[in-house]
């Protein structure tokens, strides 16, 4: 994984991460979040996986539901965020959209990726951290803007 940082003003700063054949793209990006200290993000990308798993919550079950994806992928969407949760630890949590060689599509929740060839990612640091809290009724980490701290 290579990292730069593009942009930088106080607390905002914007990062291009670009992943290469063989990372694992969730691993990658909360070990990326943890060490810049990332607490609040917005995340965008484009690229491929070899295969990846993605995840469709299930409002009856209350629980996530796995969609493997065992074949090439084109990411042809992919977008989310980064929050802190409750125990101040960056929390990554990413929608997308992956095309199958056929030309139909899987969405959901990205829960494992690995990189066939490259996988280029914007991180752009919002100005607030953005607090995740288990919410009661659906077990959710969702964004509790209570505990978003402007910084």
């Amino acid at each position: 994984m290579q990292v730069r940082q593009i942009h930088g003003s106080g607390r905002q700063r914007t990062f291009a991460v670009i992943m290469a054949t063989s990372d694992e793209a969730m691993s990658q990006i909360c070990r990326f979040a943890e060490r810049e200290d990332i607490t609040g993000a917005l995340i965008t990308g484009i690229g491929a996986f070899e295969r990846a798993v993605l995840r469709y919550f299930d409002w009856d079950a209350k629980q996530y539901r796995d969609i493997p994806v065992d074949e090439q992928a084109e990411v042809a969407s992919l977008i989310g965020d980064i929050g802190e949760d409750e125990q101040g630890r960056s929390a990554v949590h990413i929608h997308l959209v992956v095309g199958r060689r056929d030309g139909s599509a899987l969405a959901g929740h990205l829960k494992t990726g690995h990189v066939r060839p490259t996988l280029e990612l914007i991180v752009t640091e919002t100005p607030a951290h953005l607090c995740r809290r288990k919410d009661a009724t659906t077990g959710l980490n969702l964004i509790d803007l209570r505990g978003t701290v402007e910084t």
